[in-house]
C-alpha cells in the first residue's frame, strides 16, 4: 500500500513537471512569435515611409522584372498609383489616364460607333515597326526569319498589311473629289455587286463579298464610281461586317443629302471557313437602312427587287 502511495505521487510530480515544461515551450513560443511580429511591423513601417516618400517613376524602377513591364503612370487624387500591363498586352494608358498622342485616334470623331476619318500617323513611318512585329511572329512560331524563304517575309507582309488597310489613309472628301452634281432627279439609283474585300478586326484574316448600294437622290447625285470608292475607303480597314454596312450608308447620306439610302452586305468570312466552326459555305448578310428606305415598306420592297433581280 505504501509502495503503491509512493508510485501515485511520483507520477504526479513527473506531471507536475511536464505540465511545467509544456507551459514554459508555449511561452517561448508566444515570446518569440511577439518578437518576430514587433520586428515585420517595425520593419513595414520602415519600407511604407520610405516608399510613401519616393516618387511615382522611383517606385516604378523598384518593381521587380521591370524590363518585362510596360508601365504606364496615372495620378488618382493625391496619391500616384501605377498600373501596367506586360509588354505582350495591350496598349497602355499614357500619363494622367489620357490617350497618348501618338496612338493615331487623336484626330478621329465619331458617328456613334463610327469611325468615318480615323487616320494612323504616316503609313511609311509604320513599316519598320510592322516589319519586326512580323519577325517576332516568325520567332514565336517556331520557324527561322534567316532561312532563305523567309528572309524578306517580315517586309513583304508589312507592306501586304498596309495596303490591306490602306483606307485609314482615306477620307470621304478627297475620294469624292467634287463629283457630287446638281441634277433634278428623284428617283432611285442602285448600283449592285460591288467586290469587296476587307479584314476581321477579331482573328485578322480576310472576308469577303459583295455590296450593293441604293439612294434616292434629293437633286444631287453622285459620281457612279465614288459609290465604289465608298466601298473602298471603309473596307480596307480592320473592320466588322455591321459596322462596315452603317459606315458606308452614313458615308453617301454626307455626300449627297439624299432621302434615303439603303446598303446590303453579303459576305464570306474567312474566320469561319479557315477556323472555328469550318463551315465553307455560310454566308453572312448585313443591312442598313435610313431615312425613307426605313420607314417606307415600298421603297424598301423596290430596292430589295433591283438588288436581286438578273
Amino acid at each position: 500500500m505504501k509502495q503503491l502511495s509512493e508510485t501515485v505521487g511520483q507520477q504526479q510530480q513527473n506531471g507536475i513537471a511536464t505540465v511545467s515544461q509544456q507551459e514554459q515551450q508555449q511561452q517561448q513560443q508566444q515570446q518569440q512569435s511577439t518578437a518576430l511580429q514587433r520586428h515585420f511591423a517595425e520593419d513595414l513601417a520602415s519600407n511604407g515611409e520610405q516608399k510613401q516618400q519616393q516618387t511615382p517613376q522611383q517606385l516604378m524602377h523598384s518593381l521587380p522584372n521591370k524590363s518585362s513591364m510596360q508601365l504606364a503612370l496615372t495620378v488618382n487624387g493625391s496619391n500616384g498609383s501605377i498600373s501596367g500591363t506586360s509588354s505582350s498586352g495591350s496598349s497602355f494608358l499614357a500619363q494622367n489616364g489620357k490617350n497618348g498622342s501618338e496612338n493615331g485616334h487623336e484626330h478621329c470623331t465619331f458617328h456613334h460607333d463610327l469611325e468615318l476619318d480615323h487616320k494612323p500617323p504616316t503609313r511609311e513611318a509604320l513599316l519598320p515597326e510592322l516589319s519586326r512585329s512580323y519577325r517576332l511572329l516568325l520567332s514565336g512560331l517556331g520557324e527561322n526569319p534567316e532561312r532563305q524563304g523567309l528572309l524578306k517575309t517580315p517586309e513583304r507582309a508589312a507592306k501586304a498589311m498596309l495596303f490591306f488597310t490602306k483606307g485609314y489613309d482615306q477620307n470621304l472628301e478627297d475620294v469624292l473629289n467634287g463629283a457630287v452634281f446638281d441634277e433634278d432627279h428623284d428617283e432611285m439609283v442602285v448600283v449592285k455587286d460591288i467586290e469587296m474585300f476587307s479584314m476581321c478586326e477579331h482573328h485578322m484574316v480576310p472576308f469577303y463579298g459583295k455590296v450593293s448600294i441604293g439612294y434616292l437622290p434629293c437633286n444631287k447625285i453622285l459620281g457612279l464610281s465614288k459609290l465604289a470608292r465608298i466601298v473602298e475607303i471603309f473596307s480596307r480597314r480592320l473592320q466588322v461586317q455591321e459596322r462596315l454596312t452603317k459606315q458606308i450608308a452614313v458615308a453617301v447620306t454626307q455626300a449627297v443629302q439624299p432621302a434615303g439610302v439603303a446598303v446590303i452586305i453579303e459576305g464570306v468570312h474567312m474566320c469561319m471557313v479557315m477556323r472555328g466552326v469550318q463551315k465553307i459555305n455560310s454566308k453572312t448578310v448585313t443591312s442598313t437602312m435610313l431615312g425613307v428606305f426605313r420607314d417606307d415598306p415600298k421603297t424598301r420592297e423596290e430596292f430589295l427587287n433591283l438588288v436581286t433581280s438578273k
